[in-house]
């Protein structure tokens, strides 16, 4: 008689739905947990760095996420979908994180930081021009650190907000079960935060088309 394995039959990592594998994850296979991992790395990872703008926090951030989910992972139910269970952990932990941060406060208004290049344009939504330069890119080093610098001036709701949308790996529903705001407060403060950005972008000399 074959040794049954526990798994969904026919079903491969790369074809199983998160439930499956936390399904799997949570009658002790490992390896189902290993492949939830690395479908939401990129997503935590920006989570985390959103509210810690810092890679090397983030990173560990991310590291003390997986661990606290996979110790609490008999406790999901599938009331909500996976990746918003887990992001609302690592909301949690990079809050906790941000206030033992004793150099926050100079983080937050500091050169470039907590800002991967494709996230910038999705930040303001569109790329601004510049009439003295119009060599820039969407990359462009100096459009860079004044959105950075500009970012870290916001208010934190909004700050928080524009991050996480702007990262493009949570829908607004995560981000407002993340942060515990409604919906609507979620596109509000999105919404404000990018205005005040061009607002302020264009007092620099910026337009857009």
């Amino acid at each position: 008689m074959a040794e049954s394995t526990g798994r969904v039959t026919g079903t491969g990592p790369e074809t199983a739905t998160d439930l499956d594998l936390v399904r799997l994850a949570q009658a002790g296979d490992v390896e189902a947990f290993g492949e939830l991992v690395e479908r939401n790395r990129r997503a935590v990872f920006r989570a985390a760095l959103a509210a810690v703008r810092s890679p090397a926090e983030a990173d560990d951030v991310a590291q003390e996420a997986f661990v606290t989910a996979f110790q609490k992972l008999r406790s999901f139910r599938g009331e909500s979908q996976f990746r918003t269970w887990l992001l609302s952990i690592t909301w949690r932990k990079a809050l906790d994180r941000r206030k033992s941060m004793t150099r926050w406060l100079r983080l937050s208004a500091s050169a470039p930081r907590g800002l991967e290049d494709d996230m910038v344009p999705d930040l303001v939504e569109r790329m601004p021009s510049q009439e003295r330069s119009q060599e820039d890119t969407l990359t462009d080093n100096e459009l860079h650190r004044n959105v950075t610098r500009l970012i870290g001036t916001l208010p934190k709701k909004l700050r928080d907000a524009l991050l996480l949308a702007g990262s493009g790996e949570h829908t607004y529903e995560q981000i407002s079960v993340m942060l515990g705001v409604p919906l609507g407060t979620i596109k509000w403060r999105v919404a404000e935060a990018r205005r005040v950005l061009k607002r302020k972008l264009t007092a620099l000399g910026y337009t857009y088309e």
